[in-house]
């Protein structure tokens, strides 16, 4: 029996390609998340970005790791079923918190989201993980998109830098160049979707976002959870987000203390 959510083929899609599409996940949570959204950016975390050069037009900002001083988002994520669902996309029999995100692109902001993997960016490794990328508006032309089976490569995608556009850790050899999905003729899945709705990714799905060429704009709350198998990983580097003191070795479980278990079937 899976959540009314979803179906026997969302988990099998999910598992072959990496990405699917939940409708309604937050739909009775969106006006928390939008005052949720609306308290961070007038009162932005330690890691707030404004992710666009001098010159450029629009407004990108994000900022990560606020669930714990925004009640906003704390009570949307447990009154949410994104637990629920994830424990079945994912096949795990717990599912951790790991954190939160948000992205805002203000109407004219031509920038696209560049093409990259989140998993080498974090320090946490495994198979059983998942994103949730919900708009808070509808979203028509500044979808995200993701590449079906990217999941699957033998080789992460180099991390980069947004703004600078440089190497996030100093071994590049380690990983394969940014590709061009579009040049390359990739399978790119993208939705039109409702606020509430969410695309669930896996870490390692190779992803990006367009521009926002519309008159509106495009608030989106993401959601980073764990299952069984997430251990924590060494990298070359500070990683982003960077939890500094975590105290946590290689191979670890995420601290429960930090990032909590919000499902677990076994107890």
């Amino acid at each position: 029996m899976t959540h009314p959510l979803i179906t026997r083929k969302h988990i099998g899609d999910y598992q072959r390609d990496g990405v699917v599409l939940v409708k309604g996940l937050f739909k009775d949570q969106v006006e928390q998340l939008r005052e949720g959204v609306a308290r961070n950016m007038s009162e932005p975390g330690p890691y707030a970005a404004e992710n666009l050069k001098e010159g450029e037009g629009g407004r990108f900002f994000d900022d990560y790791c606020n669930w714990t001083r925004i009640p906003e988002f704390e009570a949307a994520i447990n009154a949410s079923p994104a637990a629920a669902v994830a424990a079945e996309l994912m096949g795990s029999q717990t599912v951790q918190m790991f954190h939160d995100h948000v992205l805002v692109k203000e109407p004219g902001t031509s920038k696209p989201t560049p093409w990259h993997q989140d998993s080498p960016y974090y320090f946490v490794e495994g198979e059983q993980t998942v994103s949730f990328w919900s708009p808070l508006d509808p979203v028509r032309q500044a979808s995200l998109r993701c590449v079906a089976g990217s999941h699957r490569w033998e080789k992460p995608v180099l991390p980069t830098r947004w703004l600078a556009e440089t190497s996030f850790y100093p071994n590049d050899d380690d990983y394969m160049q940014v590709p061009d999905p579009d040049a390359e003729g990739m399978d790119i899945r993208e939705y039109e979707m409702e606020p509430g709705d969410a695309v669930a990714f896996n870490y390692r799905t190779l992803h990006g976002a367009r521009g926002n060429a519309a008159g509106t704009r495009r608030r989106a709350f993401s959601l980073r959870l764990l299952g069984d198998d997430a251990r924590y990983v060494e990298r070359p580097g500070p990683t982003s987000p960077p939890f500094p003191g975590h105290d946590m070795t290689a191979g670890q479980r995420l601290r429960t203390d930090w990032f909590p278990m919000l499902l677990d079937a076994a107890s």
